[in-house]
C-alpha cells in the first residue's frame, strides 16, 4: 500500500463538449432571424475558435450565444481568451478566441506558494502545465482541494486528476 497520496491540479477544457457547444451555436445562428442572410459563423481549429460576423453587434451577439452554450455545458468561461477584433474579407469582422489549456508556469508557482503558506503539510511540484500535490494524509489533500476551491481570483479553471 502506498504511504504517500497525490493528485494533479490541472486546467483543461473537454474538447468534445467544446465541439458540441460550437455546433449548437452554429445551428442556433442558422435559425435566428437577426442572423438571416449574414456571414456569421464559428469554426473550431485545434486550440482556437474563429468568430466571423457582419458587424460589431452581430459579433457581440454571437459571442454571447457562445458563452451561454459554454455555461450550459459546464465549460468554464475562464478557458476563453479573446483576441482583438479585426477587419476580414467582404467587410466582415473576425475575432480569434484561444482556448486556454494547462496552468502557466508562473501561475503554478503562485498556486504552489499559496498552498505552502496555508501551512497544510503537503509537497507541491510543477510538472509541465500541471501541479502535483503529494502528502502522507488524505485529509491534508482534501484540505488543499478546499483551499483551491475557495480561491476565486484564479485566472484559470481548476480540475483534479490522477488520484493516487
Amino acid at each position: 500500500m502506498a504511504t504517500e497520496f497525490s493528485f494533479d491540479v490541472v486546467s483543461k477544457l473537454d474538447m468534445t463538449e467544446v465541439k458540441n457547444a460550437i455546433d449548437l451555436v452554429s445551428r442556433e445562428i442558422e435559425g435566428r432571424y437577426d442572423f438571416r442572410g449574414s456571414k456569421a459563423s464559428l469554426t473550431l481549429d485545434d486550440e482556437t475558435i474563429k468568430a466571423i460576423a457582419d458587424n460589431q453587434m452581430q459579433l457581440d451577439t454571437l459571442l454571447d450565444v457562445l458563452r451561454a452554450r459554454f455555461a450550459k455545458r459546464n465549460l468554464s468561461l475562464k478557458g476563453l481568451e479573446y483576441g482583438k477584433v479585426e477587419s476580414a474579407a467582404g467587410g466582415t469582422l473576425r475575432q480569434v478566441i484561444t482556448l486556454k489549456q494547462g496552468i502557466p508556469t508562473e501561475e503554478g508557482k503562485k498556486l504552489a506558494k499559496r498552498i505552502k503558506e496555508s501551512g497544510i503539510k503537503v509537497q507541491t511540484q510543477i510538472q509541465g502545465e500541471e501541479l502535483r500535490v503529494t502528502g502522507k494524509d488524505k485529509d491534508a489533500l482534501q484540505a488543499v482541494q478546499k483551499l483551491i476551491a475557495a480561491m476565486e481570483d484564479l485566472p484559470y479553471d481548476v480540475a483534479y486528476d490522477n488520484y493516487r
